[in-house]
């Protein structure tokens, strides 16, 4: 394991439930890219309701016949690393929104036996 620490970057793609990629959903496959190119760290989070630039509002409701909930993946890095990956991201996200910003990383460090 690196170290990471002081600034970095900020990577979040919001994408739906339903959205695709090859054989299997597109969150996924989207995780799987960033830990094959060598990210620090991803995280895969279910919203419960949301919209985006169609404005059509995705719930979790019990009526609900079709869940296409927010996906939010977040991934945390160096600039360098972002850039990196950042066109195959682009290319895998046909609809949805992607955003960079800095932030400051006090701990990345797996737990001590």
């Amino acid at each position: 394991m690196r170290a990471l620490e002081g600034e970095q970057i900020c990577m979040r793609i919001f994408i739906g439930e339903s959205d695709r990629a090859g054989k299997g959903p597109l969150y996924r496959e989207l995780l799987n890219l960033l830990r094959t190119e060598g990210i620090a760290g991803a995280t895969v989070l279910r919203g419960i309701a949301g919209y985006g630039a169609k404005s059509h509002l995705h719930t979790a409701g019990v009526l609900a016949l079709s869940q296409d909930l927010p996906i939010l993946i977040e991934a945390v890095d160096t600039q360098e690393h972002m850039d990196r990956v950042l066109p195959k991201i682009d290319a895998m996200v046909d609809e949805g929104l992607i955003t960079l910003e800095k932030v400051h990383v006090l701990r990345y460090a797996p737990k001590q036996k």
